[in-house]
């Protein structure tokens, strides 16, 4: 079996036109934005590894999201954020019909290269082990919030991320807070 490697991204909004203009993306069109990123995606990313995906996977429409989804290298996860959701906080009906590693949830704690990781789409001041030294990975804020200790956003949309699933090691070396954590124990 091949070495696995884990990954993390969000708010890649595929199909999303708005986002475009909102987060000023460098595309003039979302055709243009969808194959950047599917291309990024897959030249990153190898079949046996595995991406989290920090929410607002696609705002296209269900058969948009299923044929994204179809082309995506690795196995995936997605952590549900405000545009993967209905009225009630449930999954889109067509999200949780895609082919996910496990089903769509709010939240999840998983380990990486032997360190906690808290996953959510949205930002929190505490998460569980955040006494403890453990990290804390969201999306939802587009680069408008800063990093906070041991928390960042992975939201496609920020300069190191650059539309691009990245790795724990790389996402964690933009943590201002890390050597001020370290220093501290």
């Amino acid at each position: 079996m091949s070495y696995v490697q884990k990954f993390y991204i969000s708010d890649t909004h595929f199909g999303h036109e708005a986002s475009i203009g909102f987060c000023q993306r460098p595309f003039s069109s979302v055709r243009e934005m969808d194959e950047f990123m599917v291309d990024a995606w897959n030249s990153t990313v190898k079949s046996t590894d595995i991406v989290y995906h920090l929410g607002d996977f696609s705002f296209g429409g269900a058969a948009h999201a299923k044929s994204i989804f179809r082309r995506l290298n690795g196995r995936k996860v997605l952590i549900l954020g405000n545009h993967d959701i209905d009225r009630d906080g449930s999954a889109l009906p067509h999200l949780n019909e895609l082919d996910w590693d496990i089903a769509p949830t709010p939240a999840l704690q998983v380990s990486d290269g032997g360190e906690r990781l808290y996953l959510s789409h949205y930002a929190h001041r505490v998460w569980p082990s955040s006494n403890r030294g453990g990290y804390h990975f969201y999306g939802h804020t587009h680069g408008r919030e800063p990093h906070l200790g041991l928390s960042r956003d992975v939201g496609v949309d920020l300069e190191d991320v650059a539309f691009t699933p990245r790795t724990f090691h790389h996402l964690k070396a933009a943590l201002p807070g890390l050597q001020t954590y370290r220093d501290a124990i």
